[in-house]
C-alpha cells in the first residue's frame, strides 16, 4: 500500500512498510524511512507507484481550470474528494485526487484552506480583487523590466524624472521605480548616483552634492515666500560719524563697519557699528520664523543660501552711501596706552561712507606700509589707528589666554579663498593675520566679548560660545559649546563671548541683538522686557537647533570645497603636486586645502614637504588616489607658512579650521575668531585619530 500525505506544508508519497495504531512507517523513493501520523495521510492507494503518482498528480494540477473549479464548488466548506466527484464527474482516481489537492493548495486566492484536505472557496469580491492585484503585478513587472533596459541604456524613464532625488536620498523601496533602479545598478555594477549621472537624472557631480544637501535641509526649496520688508523705528538718532566697512568684493551681507572720531581731550572714540535687523524683525513674526527655520546663511564656493531674503538683507546691510540702522558699540580709548576708558551701546542711524574691499587694499595695506605710513588708500589714518589698537587687543588676549594655561595663537597659517565663475574655480592663498583681517577680527572679538558682559551684568540671558577646561566632560577636551549664560572662552582669551556681530547671517546673533537692544533701551529693567528670559525653553531650543543646522552647513561647505579642490586639479591638469605631512598618513596639498590620506606612506615627520603623483580622483565620492614620489624637505626647512609647523592640532581640527578659514568672503570678517575656536593647541598630537 502507498500513501499520499502532507508534511510541513509539503505533499509527499511513499510505500507503507508497517502500520501501528495512529502511525505509518513509510519508505520514501530516496530509501529514507519516515514516521507519518495517520491524520496527515490524505490518500491510501495501491497503484501506481509513488513516484509515478506524484508526476501524474502534478500534470492534473497543471490542467485544472481554476475558474470552473471555483464555480462548481459550493458555498460551504468541502473536502477534496467531494469536489473531485463534481469536477471530474466520477469518483476521482488516486492521481486525480492528488492532483486536485495540489491544485487547491496552490490556488490560495481561489480557495481558503480550512484543515487537512478541507477548503472553502473565496468570496467573489475577494477573488476578483486578488486577481486584479496579480494582473497589476504582472503589468508592473513588464514596466519594471522596461525601466531596467532604459536605465542600462543610460536613458532615464519619464516616470523617474520627477522623483530622482527621492530615489537617491530617501527611496520608497516598494515602488517599481526603485526596484528597477536597484536591478539596473546590480546588472551594470554601478551605484545609484553614478547610474543617475549617466542617465541624465543628475546633471553633474556638483548638482548631486547640492541636491542631496537641499533635499535633506531644504525639502521645500531654498526660496523665500513674499513677506513685507520690516523697517527700523523712525525716531533713531543720527550718528555724527563717517563709517566704513572692510569686506571681500563678493560680500553682500555687510554686517559690520567702523568709525574713528578724535575727541577734544585727545582721546579717541572708536565705533563698531553692526547692522541692526533686530530693530525691524520681531520675535515670532513672519521674517523671524523664516530666519529661525534656517539658522544661518549657508556658504560654499561660488554660491550661498542666505538666512534672510535679499530684500531684507538690502534693507539692513551697511551699504556705501546709505544711512543705515545699526547697533553701535563706542569705545573711548587713551592713545597713550590704548586702554579702554569707557564703552557705550546705542541704536542709531549710521552714515556709511565707504565699503572697503580686500581685493583692492590687500596689496596696499600691510604691516610695512602701516609702520612707514607709505601708500595712498581710503581711510588710511583710521586704518592706521585701528591697527595699533588691534595689536593691543590681541596682546591682551594672549596674556589672558596664557593665564588660562594655553599657548599663544599661531599666526603662521595660510587661509584659502575660493572664487567660482562659469564653473571655473580659482583658489587663492593669503596668510592669516594680515592687517585688515586682524583689525576686523580683533574688533569683532572685542564687541562680542563686551556685549556678552553687558548682557551678563544686566541679568539678561544670551547665547554664548564657551571653551574651557573644567571638571570632566566636554570641558576637559577643550571643545567649544554654546551656553545661555556667560562663561570663559579660553581659546580666544576672553571672559565671555557672545556671537552678536553677524545678525544678517546667523540667527544666534539676531537673538543676541534683541537682548542687547533691550539692555541699551531699558537698562536695569531689561530682564523684564527682553524677548528671552532666564531658563527660557525657546532659548534652549534655539541653541540646539542652531548647533544641528550649523554642523550640517559646515559639513556641506567642507564637501563642496573638497569638490572644487578636485575640480581645480582637473582644470590645472595637475598630476604632480607638493603636499605637507599633517600627521602619519594624512597630508594636505600646498596650493589648495585638499586633505589626502595616503595609505602605506612611509614614516615622515609632521611638517615635511613631499611630492605626490595624483593617480585619479572622483568627484562623486570625493576621493583621491595618490602615490608618494619623494620627500622634498624635512620639517625644519619647511615653508614657514605651512600651518602644521610646530602646532599641536589634530587633523580633524585642522580640516575644520581650513573649512572655516576658507569660507567665502562674507565670512572673512571673523576668520581669526573662527580659527581660534577650532584650532585649539591643547590636545596632544598622539591623541588625534
Amino acid at each position: 500500500m502507498n500513501v499520499f500525505f502532507e508534511e510541513s506544508g509539503d505533499f509527499k508519497v511513499g510505500s507503507v512498510m508497517s502500520h501501528a495504531g495512529e502511525a505509518y512507517q513509510v519508505e520514501m523513493a530516496s530509501g529514507k524511512r519516515n514516521k507519518v501520523k495517520a491524520k496527515d495521510v490524505l490518500l491510501q492507494y495501491e497503484k501506481p507507484a509513488p513516484a509515478e503518482l506524484l508526476e501524474q498528480a502534478k500534470a492534473v494540477a497543471a490542467d485544472i481550470d481554476l475558474e470552473f473549479l471555483w464555480e462548481v464548488a459550493g458555498e460551504e466548506e468541502f473536502g477534496f474528494a467531494e469536489l473531485g466527484a463534481e469536477y471530474f464527474g466520477h469518483a476521482p482516481l488516486p492521481h486525480e485526487a492528488a492532483g486536485l489537492i495540489l491544485g487547491l493548495h496552490n490556488a490560495p486566492i481561489y480557495f481558503y484552506k480550512k484543515g487537512r484536505g478541507r477548503y472553502k472557496k473565496a468570496p467573489e469580491q475577494s477573488l476578483r480583487a486578488a486577481l486584479a492585484g496579480i494582473e497589476k503585478k504582472k503589468q508592473q513587472a513588464v514596466i519594471q523590466a522596461q525601466y531596467v533596459e532604459e536605465l542600462k541604456a543610460n536613458k532615464l524613464p519619464d516616470s523617474m524624472k520627477a522623483i530622482v532625488q527621492q530615489l537617491l536620498f530617501k527611496p520608497d523601496k516598494n515602488t517599481i521605480e526603485y526596484k528597477a533602479l536597484e536591478a539596473a545598478c546590480n546588472e551594470t555594477h554601478q551605484s545609484p548616483q553614478r547610474l543617475m549621472l549617466a542617465a541624465g537624472g543628475i546633471a553633474s557631480p556638483k548638482d548631486l552634492h547640492m541636491s542631496k544637501f537641499l533635499f535633506e535641509n531644504f525639502p521645500k526649496g531654498a526660496g523665500f515666500p513674499d513677506v513685507p520688508v520690516p523697517s527700523a523705528p523712525a525716531n533713531l538718532p543720527l550718528a555724527a560719524v563717517e563709517a566704513f566697512s572692510i569686506d571681500d568684493v563678493t560680500t553682500t551681507e555687510i554686517d559690520d563697519a567702523f568709525s574713528v572720531v578724535h575727541l577734544e581731550d585727545g582721546k579717541v572714540r572708536v565705533g563698531i557699528h553692526i547692522a541692526a535687523p533686530g530693530l525691524g524683525i520681531r520675535p515670532d513674526d513672519a521674517v523671524d520664523k523664516m530666519a529661525r527655520a534656517r539658522m544661518s546663511t549657508v556658504y560654499m564656493p561660488g554660491d550661498k543660501i542666505t538666512m534672510l531674503p535679499d530684500s531684507i538683507v538690502e534693507a539692513f546691510t551697511l551699504a556705501e552711501g546709505k544711512t543705515c540702522p545699526a547697533l553701535s558699540l563706542y569705545a573711548t580709548l587713551d592713545p597713550a596706552d590704548w586702554s579702554v576708558i569707557s564703552t557705550e551701546t546705542r541704536a542709531e542711524l549710521v552714515p556709511i561712507a565707504n565699503n572697503l574691499r580686500h581685493n583692492t587694499l590687500d596689496d596696499l595695506v600691510n604691516e610695512e606700509t602701516l609702520a612707514s605710513g607709505e601708500g595712498d588708500y581710503p581711510r588710511k589714518a583710521e586704518l592706521g589707528l585701528l591697527w595699533k589698537w588691534a595689536l593691543q587687543l590681541e596682546a591682551g588676549r594672549m596674556v589672558k589666554r596664557e593665564g588660562f594655561g594655553l599657548k599663544p595663537e599661531q599666526n603662521n597659517r595660510v587661509d584659502y579663498n575660493f572664487y567660482v565663475e562659469d564653473d571655473v574655480v580659482t583658489v587663492t592663498r593669503r596668510k592669516r593675520g594680515a592687517p585688515l583681517d586682524k583689525i576686523v577680527a580683533e574688533l569683532m572679538i572685542f564687541a562680542n566679548s563686551t556685549w556678552g558682559k553687558l548682557m551678563h551684568d544686566h541679568g539678561v540671558p544670551g547665547i554664548y560660545r564657551s571653551q574651557g577646561q573644567g571638571v570632566g566632560g566636554w570641558a576637559a577636551k577643550m571643545q567649544v559649546r554654546m551656553l545661555t549664560h556667560a562663561a570663559p572662552h579660553q581659546g580666544l582669551g576672553v571672559d565671555q563671548y557672545a556671537w552678536s556681530t553677524s545678525p544678517l547671517r546667523r540667527y544666534t546673533d539676531l537673538v543676541n541683538q534683541w537682548q542687547i537692544l533691550a539692555v541699551a533701551e531699558k537698562g536695569v529693567a531689561a530682564p523684564f522686557v527682553a524677548p528671552f528670559k532666564h531658563k527660557d525653553a525657546n532659548l534652549f531650543a534655539i541653541v540646539s537647533a542652531f548647533d544641528a543646522a550649523y554642523s550640517a552647513y559646515n559639513d556641506h561647505q567642507s564637501n563642496m570645497e573638497r569638490y572644487w579642490c578636485l575640480r581645480w586639479l582637473g582644470q590645472q591638469e595637475q598630476r604632480q603636486v607638493e603636499a605637507v605631512v599633517l600627521k602619519d598618513e594624512v597630508l594636505r596639498l600646498s596650493d589648495i586645502p585638499l586633505i589626502i590620506r595616503l595609505s602605506g606612506m612611509p614614516p615622515a615627520a609632521r611638517g615635511a614637504q613631499v611630492k605626490l603623483d595624483i593617480l585619479r580622483w572622483d568627484e562623486v565620492d570625493l576621493s583621491v588616489e595618490a602615490r608618494l614620489l619623494e620627500v622634498i624637505t624635512a620639517p625644519a626647512a619647511a615653508d614657514a607658512e605651512l600651518d602644521y609647523e610646530d602646532e599641536e592640532e589634530t587633523p580633524a581640527e585642522h580640516e575644520q579650521a581650513l573649512a572655516e578659514a576658507a569660507a567665502p568672503a562674507d565670512e572673512q570678517a571673523e576668520v581669526a575668531d573662527l580659527a581660534s575656536e577650532t584650532a585649539v593647541t591643547e590636545p596632544a598630537p598622539e591623541q588625534a585619530s
